[in-house]
């Protein structure tokens, strides 16, 4: 009898470290998958809407060429990011995928916006973007989304090649055309030079060089010089990009732009005299010589530097597309060529969003 209790209590005790080790196994693997999904998705970028059904009447309209766009949507701009991706909508015949990039407290705002308007028929995904991705990267910056351009294949994880656009702009000629502008072998985006003969033409006052990396990047730092980038490069605007995704990855795009964010912090890099967006200078650091161009044409800027007029009705009318980069914001109090951009805009269905006119303007159109 006594031999039989202690072989049970072998058998019990061996149950349970068998167990045990089940569950310590168990755990591992938890972890394990907890760390492939947080690899594969180190934004958290969450997708909230997903791409809605063509109807087959559109779908026979459109050809079958899908080109994903990404957009980033923040509250404050949201009318911007409307107006741009209809402008981009009904110019073209091409299956466009709009890849809308906003924080969680503006989904509910854009999808009811997107779902109650004329823009109902658009193909499109709402993700959801972390913030605390940027920690150690940034100092305060309130407009978060505009980074959202340095993590494009996370954003569109399955596309060869996406463009990306900011909210302030509108698009007057097939979007098609912007998609096919060809890429240098080993080139991983194309952007507008500054030294092209449109925008060489606009100078911007308070803006520093506005053309070249000394306009960006602070020369005196010895980090900088140590890249023997020459002052005087003829900087780019990254507020319309071309990028090959597959290129984009194999450098490993991301981190660069993310170490060189992160050394600003500390080191102070960029120019105290900063000429345009904090997102430029880390993008010139990274694409320097190593970048395609775009036609001019498909990215007439400076529309927001000033309320002036300071191109031609002819020309406005010609481009390909317009931006308002700068303070002066089209759907603002006061902006240059408002009336062009206002035809893109479908007003806000819930009210929040309204455009900010002069009386004086607002008396006018009565």
């Amino acid at each position: 009898m006594s031999l039989r209790k202690v072989n049970i209590s072998i058998l019990i005790v061996a149950v349970v470290i068998f167990l045990l080790v089940l569950h310590h196994n168990f755990l591992g693997l938890s972890d394990f998958l907890k760390r492939e999904l947080t690899d594969a998705n180190p934004l958290g970028l969450q997708p909230i809407d997903f791409i809605p059904a063509v109807p087959q009447r559109l779908a026979d309209e459109r050809n079958d060429k899908e080109i994903s766009v990404v957009i980033a949507a923040s509250d404050e701009r949201l009318g911007g990011a409307i107006a741009a991706m209809n402008s981009i909508y009904h110019h073209t015949r091409s299956n466009v995928v709009f890849h809308i990039v906003t924080l969680n407290d503006t989904v509910d705002h854009l999808r009811l916006w997107l779902s109650n308007t004329a823009l109902k028929n658009l193909r499109y995904r709402i993700l959801d973007f972390d913030p605390r991705v940027l920690e150690g990267k940034i100092e305060v910056d309130p407009q978060k989304l505009t980074f959202a351009r340095f993590y494009l294949p996370s954003l569109v994880p399955h596309a060869e090649k996406a463009i990306y656009v900011d909210d302030d702009v509108i698009v007057q000629d097939d979007i098609l055309e912007l998609y096919n502008t060809p890429l240098k072998p080993g080139h991983a985006a194309a952007f507008s030079d500054d030294c092209d003969s449109i925008t060489n033409k606009v100078a911007v006052r308070g803006a520093g060089n506005q053309y070249n990396y000394i306009g960006f990047l602070d020369y005196k730092k010895e980090t900088i010089r140590k890249l023997a980038m020459k002052a005087n490069t003829c900087s780019f605007n990254p507020g319309v990009i071309v990028a090959n995704l597959t290129e984009w990855k194999l450098q490993n795009i991301t981190k660069q732009l993310e170490k060189w964010m992160a050394l600003n912090v500390v080191e102070q890099l960029y120019s105290r005299t900063l000429a345009g967006s904090i997102t430029t200078p880390p993008l010139l650091i990274v694409f320097y010589k190593q970048h395609s161009s775009i036609d001019p044409m498909w990215n007439v800027r400076h529309l927001g530097s000033t309320a002036g007029k300071r191109y031609s009705p002819q020309f406005v009318k010609a481009a390909k597309l317009l931006h308002w980069n700068g303070h002066f914001k089209p759907w603002g109090r006061t902006a240059s060529y408002a009336e062009v951009w206002e035809r893109w805009y479908v007003p806000d269905p819930t009210g929040k969003f309204g455009l900010i006119r002069r009386h004086s303007e607002a008396y006018e159109a009565k």
